[in-house]
């Protein structure tokens, strides 16, 4: 047990048997613990931690048997904090007890100073009629009050054991004496931080109210609402629904600029906003759905499933009464005039911090007349022509009329220009320069390229070898055919030696008519076995790939593609092309864009039957010089053509001679597949059509053909 402080010399032991060490070692202990006590009176630990950690420490310091933290505010009974084997006392078996007890602390806050009180003190007696406090219990009582600069807070209790000298009993008072002036300094810095936190509170209630009736606008509103009033709450989400006809929809979610509104997360939320607005009743959810109606925890059950909130609240947001309102329509307009609702909702606390209720009340009230407000102007008829003609007044004034003239002349003139000024409209499509001789390479058969012969860039003349294949099916195919033909070889062979042995001796002739028709069976197995080994050494040729073309290898890095991969018959290998032949544009229209090229054909074919689409181009390497050519293929069918979707191919013949503005010699220094941007000549439209006229074709084709 701890050594008790403040202890007189004379109720100790004699001096030659006192542990020196001992005493310092209590003296440091108890010092360690009025430290630890100033140390919580300056933190911000909220009082039922604080006076659990003072009661604890001072019963260990005065190694007493318990004791009891009481607060009081004038005009209420004492309120027990905190305490420690209050019910070894035996205060709580009787009313009477308590009675005494009650009086006794009752005096020690009245006079305001703290007091020893012995066993059984006062117990029995009483003067004249009045009710004497008493100490009825079988402990010294140590009381001290708990006093600010407002007086008395409250009052600490200790439980003694008797026994111990007036000395150490006046040390007793005098150390709780301190642990009660260090509580009061608590108390007293706990008010300051409270009006602070007040004040604080006023300021951010004075910014929301401000904020919140800035627009007219719902949406700004509800976004003003979620925001603002998440700080003004202090919880950790705040969400506004706002009803749209029937109709409830999630506006806004604090934290947030967008949201995807057709997640899992949004969607079950704005079901239970719509669940609950329905019901016209507020909702409060803290983990247990037991009362709730079932349409109600339904829509609950399924959102904090899916969103892991521990507290939840839904408030319907009703339109704000006006003044002229009849009595009698109060309680109907509570439940048809509903705006929205507002969720508030705790995602990691269940608990609710100090005051949040009565903030929930003043964002709700002030976000029912904001949105009231935002929706009554929002209702006013033709308002954004009214917006419209109150911005245009500026517009006719004096100083701005020549201005406004000068404008609307010039945007009248634009207007002219565009439906009635011709200009040359072109369809744009994409092409690529290739020579007019090139041949795709195909693989003959099934089989592996063990070898591929050239690379890209590399000039193969005709028939030279490109790649060579093999095919272990066809090897073995070939041989089986060989065994087969060999061994009707030996049966043919061997029927001629036994007819010759039968020619010379005397047998019937059936034998020798049996030998006669096998021999023949024999000759056409052979001739078909040899016609099968003749077309399987056919087959066995096309595993040699050679060059359809002289030219030049085309196909991009063609040795480390093929090299030792199998490939299958009918699939292309590589391109060759011949550079020093013509060359001729192949350019892809969007299919979309057709009609106007049949459309100008067609007048151009009306004037002369021979006459074709001319086609204007740069090449993306020279795209200062223009080349025209003339379109002497269309295609009969579209085709998927990279990231243009479906188009129709085209080629088209230009001079050669004009491919030396670009390079001196074609052959070498032109790109095989050189990127080409085309523009097909398709006549004159009006400016506005030539500008606008993808606009204009959408609409016709995804609105008004769809009416």
């Amino acid at each position: 047990m701890t050594t008790p402080p403040y202890s007189d010399p004379s109720s100790q032991q004699p001096a030659g048997s006192v542990d020196d060490d001992a005493v310092r070692r209590a003296k440091s202990e108890i010092q360690g613990l009025v430290q630890e006590v100033v140390e919580l009176s300056r933190s911000e630990i909220e009082p039922a931690e604080f006076y659990a950690a003072l009661m604890d420490k001072t019963i260990s310091a005065l190694a007493a048997v318990g004791g009891v933290v009481w607060t009081y505010e004038e005009g209420t009974a004492l309120k027990l904090e905190y305490q420690v084997n209050l019910r070894q006392t035996g205060l709580t078996e009787s009313e009477e007890s308590q009675l005494q007890h009650g009086r006794l602390l009752q005096q020690i806050i009245t006079k305001g100073e703290p007091a020893l009180v012995p066993p059984h003190s006062g117990t029995g007696e009483t003067e004249g009629e009045e009710e004497v406090a008493a100490n009825p219990t079988d402990f010294l009582l140590v009381i001290a009050p708990i006093k600010s600069d407002r007086g008395v807070e409250g009052v600490v209790e200790i439980f003694q054991r008797t026994g111990a000298r007036p000395t150490t009993q006046r040390g007793y008072l005098r150390f709780l004496g301190q642990i009660c002036d260090l509580a009061g300094e608590y108390v007293k810095t706990r008010r300051l931080q409270h009006f602070t936190t007040k004040q604080s509170l006023w300021e951010q209630l004075e910014a929301f109210t401000g904020l919140v009736h800035q627009s007219l606008n719902s949406r700004e509103t509800a976004y003003t609402i979620a925001n603002e009033g998440r700080r003004l709450i202090g919880c950790d989400r705040v969400t506004v629904a706002l009803r749209r006809g029937s109709r409830y929809r999630i506006e806004a979610v604090s934290g947030q600029d967008t949201f995807d509104k057709r997640s899992n997360v949004v969607r079950m939320l704005r079901k239970l906003a719509t669940t609950v607005a329905r019901t016209g009743d507020d909702l409060w959810f803290d983990g247990d759905t037991s009362d709730l109606a079932p349409q109600v925890e339904r829509a609950v059950n399924d959102y904090v499933d899916e969103a892991h909130t521990k507290q939840l609240a839904v408030l319907p947001l009703r339109e704000a009464e006006s003044d002229d309102e009849e009595p009698g329509e109060k309680k109907k307009k509570q439940r048809v005039n509903i705006l929205g609702a507002i969720i508030v909702e705790q995602l990691v606390d269940s608990r609710q911090p100090e005051g949040m209720l009565q903030r929930i009340d003043v964002v709700r009230r002030h976000s029912a007349t904001s949105l009231t407000n935002a929706q009554e102007h929002e209702s006013l008829f033709l308002l954004p022509l009214w917006r419209l003609l109150g911005k245009t007044h500026v517009l006719v004034t004096a100083r701005n009329l020549p201005k406004t003239l000068l404008a609307t002349v010039a945007l009248v003139a634009a207007i002219f220009a565009l439906c009635y000024v011709p200009y040359e409209f072109t369809v744009v499509a994409s092409g690529k320069l290739l020579p007019e001789i090139r041949r795709d390479v195909f693989a003959g058969i099934d089989g592996m390229l063990e070898e591929v012969a050239v690379d890209t860039g590399e000039i193969v003349s005709k028939g030279q070898l490109l790649a060579r294949q093999r095919s272990v099916d066809l090897e073995t195919q070939i041989i089986q055919m060989e065994g087969e033909l060999d061994k009707t070889r030996e049966e043919i062979a061997s029927i001629q030696r036994q007819r010759q042995t039968l020619d010379r001796g005397q047998t019937e002739g059936v034998e020798l008519e049996e030998l006669t028709g096998r021999m023949a069976q024999l000759r056409e197995t052979r001739s078909s076995l040899e016609k099968q080994r003749a077309l399987l050494l056919k087959k066995e040729k096309m595993l040699t790939i050679v060059s359809p073309i002289a030219g030049k290898v085309v196909t991009w890095k063609v040795r480390e593609r093929l090299a030792n991969r199998p490939v299958r018959k009918g699939q292309q290998l590589m391109e060759i092309a011949d550079p020093s032949s013509r060359w001729e544009l192949e350019i892809y229209v969007p299919e979309a864009k057709m009609g106007h090229l049949v459309q100008r054909l067609k007048k151009l074919r009306s004037e002369d039957a021979e006459a074709q689409l001319t086609v204007s181009f740069i090449m993306a390497t020279h795209s200062d010089i223009h080349l025209q050519g003339q379109v002497i293929e269309i295609d009969t069918s579209a085709e998927v053509h990279g990231e243009d979707g479906n188009t129709v191919r085209m080629r088209v013949s230009f001079a050669q001679e004009d491919l030396k503005q670009l390079v001196a010699d074609p052959a070498k220094e032109l790109k095989v597949g050189a990127d080409v941007k085309a523009k097909v000549l398709c006549g004159e439209r009006a400016v506005g059509y030539v500008l606008f006229h993808d606009l204009f074709e959408f609409v016709q084709s995804r609105i008004l053909f769809r009416l």
